[in-house]
């Protein structure tokens, strides 16, 4: 591997899902919107345009909701990795980082870093099966790489 070369891994199969669950859960709404019509059970109101519009709204809502779980990533090149997860996102050079790990049973890969911290790397799923071992492969062999030129930076001095 060159020190240009970056490594980019997101999720595969949380993908296909969470988009045809978006998509189901926007259709779902809009079908509910259109049969509020006319008056409510107990007959004291009516549905009128504007709940017709928020159920879409709501819809809409879940469906990015939903979306959130497409959001993580992880990108690796010489210098260090980038995890961004659901919600929260790190960068971190490779001094920091003991291992990758992704243990037997484990929903995801984790990054073990040198304070005892283990750092999931929601991007690299179980699901995915063989993508996520080439994920963790590279990022190991990066790592491996960048610990490499530690030790020869230590003997040449």
């Amino acid at each position: 591997m060159s020190e240009t070369e970056l490594i980019r891994l997101k999720p595969r199969r949380i993908r296909m899902v969470c988009w045809s669950a978006a998509i189901t859960l926007v259709v779902v709404f809009a079908l509910v919107a259109t049969s509020l019509s006319g008056p409510t059970g107990d007959g004291y109101g009516s549905f009128q345009r504007g709940d017709q519009i928020a159920m879409i709204g709501l819809g809409v809502f879940g469906a990015l909701g939903f979306l959130m779980f497409t959001r993580p990533r992880v990108e690796a090149d010489a210098r260090g990795v980038r995890v961004r997860n659901v919600i929260s996102s790190y960068e971190l050079p490779w001094e920091v980082v003991r291992g990758i790990r992704f243990d037997r049973g484990a929903p995801w890969a984790t990054l073990e870093l040198h304070d005892d911290d283990l750092l999931p790397m929601i991007a690299l799923q179980a699901a995915d099966k063989e993508l996520a071992v080439e994920g963790v492969r590279a990022l190991r062999r990066l790592h491996q790489e960048h610990q490499a030129r530690l030790a020869e930076r230590a003997i040449g001095r």
